[in-house]
């Protein structure tokens, strides 16, 4: 499974990114895709996720109400809306899949085997 990430940037407190994970060579289509940031300094945080073939979401409560996710299958991405933006959520965000479901412990990181490289949200 190869991953990469699109769409960061920096946005002004208040707005709305959308950021893109493009999946190629994947190997099962059971497994979680989620996404991920990090914050300088701290770990790394899941904030959604997402069965590869759409349907099952999820959404860490530090950003419930303010962010999805969903599945592109036009474009074959996995998408993260993110709205109302505040400086806090300035982080790498990454996108990461997994070769199980999305059921139990689904924002362990651990358990998530392939990762992008990562793209910049700034807030500010």
């Amino acid at each position: 499974v190869q991953l990469v990430e699109s769409g960061g940037g920096t946005v002004q407190p208040g707005g709305s990114l959308r950021l893109s994970c493009t999946v190629s060579k994947a190997t099962s289509t059971s497994m979680c895709m989620g996404w991920f940031r990090r914050v300088s300094g701290k770990e790394r945080e899941g904030v959604a996720a997402i069965l590869f073939n759409g349907g099952i979401t999820s959404i860490a409560d530090s950003v419930k109400g303010r962010f999805t996710i969903s599945e592109d299958a036009a474009k074959d991405t996995r998408d993260l809306q993110m709205h109302n933006l505040t400086v806090e959520d300035t982080a790498m965000y990454y996108c990461a899949s997994r070769p199980i479901d999305c059921g139990s412990g689904t924002f362990r990181r651990w358990t998530y085997n392939k990762w992008g490289q990562g793209t910049q949200v700034t807030v500010s």
